[in-house]
């Protein structure tokens, strides 16, 4: 029961992409990319890192 409160962690992607009038604009570009691309790519790269850690802390002694 205590690792449930890991998998809160994975709510984050979806607030972060939920309202696209946050993101949907050009500026600031990033290597010519605009905002609205590589908006979602970095969350892409977060929710990896996130998905990463909710595993790692809720495996279990005997999981390979």
């Amino acid at each position: 029961m205590k690792h449930r409160a890991w998998y809160a962690l994975l709510v984050l992607p979806f607030f972060g992409t939920l309202i696209p009038s946050i993101y949907n604009r050009i500026e600031p570009a990033l290597f010519g990319l605009p905002f609205f691309y590589w908006y979602q790519l970095v969350w892409v790269v977060i929710t990896t890192v996130l998905l990463g850690i909710v595993v790692i802390a809720t495996r279990k002694p005997d999981d390979v």
